[in-house]
């Protein structure tokens, strides 16, 4: 139930302070609200009278259903618990850093947040990418990294097969 990461799966950019933590949190808070829903969905389904099923929902039948219904009822409710004390945990992290209630402003009416959560500041001139989160952001960085990598070791290899070549040319010569 529990799939939360290990702290040794964890970027370390999330533990170099207590606010990254807490931000990281709040992250995986997003994750089980995701899995709150479905646990909802399957529950509701689950609930709903045998007859009306399709051959593609696979629940499961008779006493079977019901037990499911309470595992997944279950797990709602622990998964629930643990929002709430994470929620209430960012709030008190809040509170203790004394931000100024100014400092977090509300959005402009009519905004938008991006789809994988809190993103780079718009660019003024006109050429930002729309909906774009950070971790989407940090894949691409990585991404051009690797390219940037990559063309680093054709470079490599030109130039050795260049070294090579001129190596023998002059053997050759002699």
């Amino acid at each position: 139930m529990d799939d939360h990461p290990d702290q040794s799966d964890i970027d370390p950019i999330w533990t170099t302070s207590r606010t990254a933590r807490q931000i990281f949190a709040l992250g995986q808070v997003e994750k089980d609200i995701t899995r709150l829903l479905s646990l909802a969905a399957s529950s509701i389904s689950l609930l709903t009278l045998p007859q009306t099923d399709t051959s593609d929902d696979n629940l499961p039948q008779g006493e079977e259903r019901s037990e499911q219904f309470v595992l997944e009822v279950s797990e709602y409710f622990e998964r629930l618990d643990a929002v709430q004390v994470a929620l209430r945990s960012s709030l008190a992290h809040i509170r203790h850093s004394r931000i100024a209630p100014s400092a977090i402003n509300a959005p402009p009416p009519n905004f938008v947040p991006p789809s994988l959560g809190v993103g780079l500041p718009p660019e003024t001139d006109g050429t930002s990418r729309v909906n774009r989160g950070l971790q989407e952001e940090r894949v691409e960085r990585d991404a051009w990294k690797g390219v940037l990598e990559a063309l680093r070791r054709v470079k490599a290899d030109q130039d050795a097969s260049q070294d090579t070549e001129m190596v023998e040319a002059r053997t050759s010569s002699r």
